[in-house]
């Protein structure tokens, strides 16, 4: 039994392949998948699949990247955040990647994403690029540790992943755990307790070792785990069932069907 924590199956590459997708998660034995909203124009289609599967559930948010798009408040997402397949908000955070001027308004929408967090008791989906720093700042200010949540494909240094454990986060690894190149990153899932890990494929994105390079989808979260095991020293089914227990820990609303 695995669960995808993260992935975007209402993405044009995959949508369209909605039941070979569902059916290929069965067969690797991965029961659930949240799928994660990246803007409020899309959220529909984020809804709509949590809707027609019992095994899906949804997330509300804005993705730091998305620049030109509509702006929640915080009363919008609480609004949004209501439906009963909505587990968690996000993704939200901070990446200066792609915004090296490191926009104040990225940052206020990160700051609406926590309010809502905490007034709605659902968990946080953060997503952190070339912006550690700032973003474990303003998780302190903001005390986002009273409403929790994941450090999403987690690809940061040890020493961030223990910030972000101490103030009660969950840390997720993707696909990449499983690269040649990634020994650090292996380092740091050696190092996370059992008790705040998960793992997630970020699909259509960063599909794992031996696909890397093609199109990602829930079913391979098995090789992200095996990764994460090999890392360890565990055998799949511990980090299986470590990971399972911890995404119904940490997404309370969300209901094993």
């Amino acid at each position: 039994m695995l669960v995808d924590s993260h992935c975007h199956l209402d993405f044009p590459d995959l949508i369209e392949n909605e039941a070979a997708l569902l059916e290929r998660m069965a067969e690797n034995g991965v029961t659930h998948a949240l799928c994660v909203a990246v803007k409020l124009e899309t959220l529909a289609g984020v809804i709509g699949l949590a809707e027609r599967h019992a095994n899906i559930f949804a997330s509300v948010g804005v993705h730091p990247d998305n620049a030109d798009c509509d702006e929640p408040d915080t009363a919008r997402l609480l609004e949004l955040a209501a439906h009963p397949k909505v587990v968690a908000i996000g993704e939200t955070g901070l990446d200066y990647y792609w915004h090296k001027d490191a926009p104040e308004w990225q940052r206020d929408r990160f700051r609406t994403h926590i309010r809502a967090a905490k007034a709605c008791g659902k968990p946080l989906i953060i997503h952190t690029r070339d912006s550690a720093a700032d973003t474990l700042r303003l998780m302190r200010e903001e005390s986002a540790g009273e409403a929790g949540g994941v450090m999403h494909c987690f690809t940061e240094t040890r020493e961030v992943a223990e910030q972000a454990l101490d103030l009660g986060f969950y840390i997720s690894f993707s696909g990449i755990v499983s690269f040649k190149t990634a020994e650090s990153l292996r380092d740091v899932a050696r190092f996370v307790p059992a008790d705040r890990l998960l793992v997630e494929t970020d699909a259509p994105y960063l599909a794992p070792v031996p696909f890397r390079g093609k199109t990602n989808q829930p079913a391979y979260v098995r090789h992200v785990a095996e990764a994460v095991a090999t890392a360890r020293g565990e055998t799949l089914q511990v980090v299986a069932d470590a990971t399972t227990r911890n995404f119904f820990q940490l997404f309370k609303h969300a209901r094993p069907s």
